[in-house]
């Protein structure tokens, strides 16, 4: 029997991180799985409950928090399938999950990466896939562009009958076979939290390998079950990402149009979040919120974008 290793990366998500290796023992599919959890330190009891409930299950814990790929990296090193899955810690397979996706893959040996139809708690579709950050998918509104070209920005509203090629896949389920994973050597350790995946599928395709949406390998996903702990954190970090990604792989006059494009719209944001406050007397916590969050981001700025600030190391 082939065996499929299960990476999942956990944050103080303890019911979360049970439910999601539930689901793994509850799949169906001749498979051996090699479960894999790497908590990123933990203080709500996950390591105790996973070892009392599964005890197969390897289980490497950090006293700190080593980010999304480092995490996933050092899962990967104990690995021992054919295939490797990364599976967020608030994802949920259902029975017939990865053997649909296992079995799309032993016909294809050309795609390096498969992604799922990601649904929220009452089956309907959250957006799986992604384009890679440009100017226009980071200055321009990603929903509007969806809208008016769906063929080139699929988002959710796109319903799917068949496999199709993209250009990235949600991370929150990424299968691979082995082989591209250690031709690719995993994630890049300089993201620290999101766009990791986004990075992984455009060096696959670089390496002439495809990647794919598959609309029937369906998987329930709570969108952020860790992110939410941290929210505003969690936001500097996708800005960080974001420019760590146009270093990386865009010409230097990008990342200069971001950066003026971004703060300009950062800034003119927060002016309009401070009206909105006042206008409402402070009375809206959501409007509260975004302010908050916008100032933090403009502090950020301001402050030279230092590393101290974002999701705790």
């Amino acid at each position: 029997m082939e065996t499929v290793s299960i990476i999942i990366v956990t944050f103080n998500t303890r019911e979360l991180t049970l439910s999601a290796v539930q689901s793994v023992f509850d799949s169906g599919g001749a498979f051996v799985w090699d479960v894999i959890v790497v908590d990123n330190g933990s203080r709500d009891g996950t390591e105790a409950a996973v070892k009392e409930r599964f005890p197969g299950v390897k289980y490497i814990s950090s006293e700190r928090n080593l980010g999304f790929a480092r995490a996933n990296n050092l899962g990967a090193r104990e690995a021992v399938g054919e295939w490797i899955l990364l599976l967020n810690s608030d994802a949920r397979l259902k029975p017939d999950s990865v053997a649909r996706a296992i079995g799309y893959l032993r016909e294809h040996a050309e795609c390096g990466v498969l992604g799922a139809q990601l649904l929220n708690e009452d089956g309907t579709r959250q957006n799986s896939i992604a384009n890679h950050p440009t100017l226009a998918t980071e200055l321009l509104s990603k929903s509007l562009l969806r809208r008016l070209a769906p063929e080139k920005y699929p988002g959710k509203e796109h319903r799917f009958k068949q496999p199709v090629e993209v250009e990235s896949v949600i991370g929150a389920f990424l299968l691979t076979p082995r082989r591209v994973w250690e031709a690719i050597g995993g994630l890049d350790e300089r993201f620290f939290f999101f766009l990791e995946e986004t990075d992984f599928c455009l060096n696959v395709m670089r390496r002439g390998w495809s990647i794919v949406h598959h609309p029937d390998v369906e998987v329930w996903h709570g969108q952020g079950g860790s992110a939410r702990q941290v929210a505003i954190p969690a936001r500097i970090e996708y800005w960080r990402s974001r420019y760590q990604y146009f270093a990386k792989n865009h010409p230097p006059g990008a990342m200069r149009w971001l950066k003026i494009g971004l703060c300009i719209r950062l800034v003119l944001n927060w002016l309009l979040n401070a009206l909105a406050v006042l206008l409402t007397l402070g009375l809206s916590r959501s409007l509260r919120h975004r302010f908050r969050l916008n100032h933090t981001l403009v502090g950020w700025h301001l402050a030279g974008r230092p590393e101290g600030m974002g999701i705790p190391r």
